[in-house]
């Protein structure tokens, strides 16, 4: 990644920091007013038609959602809304979304139960590369030693392993933007497609 490139991309991340730090002030609980969580959850009805209604996605290529940190998912409904992350789907759901909103859905997700840790099977050789990546590239200092995620770092502990291979992808071909000051376009840019998929195998099977 070009020189323009990273500082175009810092430039982004900080117009995102800006918008979700108006997001959060004013309410220091970061909880919607009573009166506006029933409309608010009402919306969380459309959500778990694709990631589930425990929030454990059963459709190809979407995340689950259950337990993943709070300030995480404000961050990715913020980047759906504003148009920073791209998707067909999310976008024009995000776009109607207010402040409120955005909080109450976030902490809603946030609350459930995680995706149960997988057991040891499948295909150990990949497992074990893929161990080693993220030992080398030092994943565990943002999202965690146990990979539950933190902040605006998700938890990728047994995440759906094709969402996380079409995420790593995509931070590689520079399709996403990480949150706040995450480097996954640093990070991911030098591996290769058989390195991301060990990768991706090992959090999706993380036991």
């Amino acid at each position: 990644m070009g020189v323009i490139a990273r500082m175009r991309l810092r430039a982004t991340r900080w117009r995102i920091v800006l918008g979700l730090t108006s997001l959060t002030m004013g309410i220091s609980s970061g909880m919607a007013q009573a009166a506006d969580l029933p409309a608010a959850l009402a919306k969380a009805e459309t959500c778990i038609a694709c990631h589930g209604a425990t929030g454990v996605s059963q459709m190809p290529e979407t995340p689950s959602l259950a337990g993943q940190p709070e300030s995480f998912l404000q961050w990715q409904l913020v980047y759906f809304r504003s148009g920073t992350r791209k998707s067909a789907v999310m976008q024009p759901l995000a776009a109607g979304l207010t402040d409120d909103d955005v909080r109450v859905l976030s902490k809603h997700f946030a609350s459930m139960v995680p995706p149960p840790r997988a057991t040891a099977s499948g295909d150990q050789a990949m497992y074990t590369v893929g161990l080693k990546l993220a030992q080398q590239n030092r994943c565990a200092s943002c999202h965690k030693e146990d990979y539950s995620g933190a902040q605006a770092a998700p938890r990728t502990a047994n995440q759906r392993e094709d969402y996380l291979l079409k995420a790593l992808r995509d931070f590689k071909a520079g399709k996403r933007t990480g949150g706040g000051v995450a480097a996954m376009a640093d990070v991911v840019y030098p591996l290769a497609d058989d390195q991301l998929r060990a990768l991706a195998n090992f959090m999706a099977q993380y036991h």
